[in-house]
């Protein structure tokens, strides 16, 4: 059975989604990201077209919330 996902934030942009789940799989948290297609088909972001999503295991969620809270800035 596959487990259930949960949002735990929303980026702009696939670069900025990219480095929040690499920085999640440091720390063994498997993410997915939904809202790629978007940016196949369209090389632009206006009005949250550019949002991406992070999906965690609902299992993964308090953890990946709370590293996501502490990261740095950069």
């Amino acid at each position: 059975m596959a487990a259930e996902l949960k949002e735990v934030a929303t980026v702009q942009g696939p670069v900025e989604a990219e480095v929040v789940k690499s920085f999640l799989a440091s720390y063994s948290i498997p993410c997915l990201l939904r809202g790629l297609v978007v940016q196949s088909v369209h090389a632009f972001s206006a009005d949250g077209l550019g949002k991406i999503k992070i999906m965690v295991a609902q299992r993964d969620y308090a953890a990946a919330k709370q590293l996501i809270e502490e990261r740095p800035e950069e």
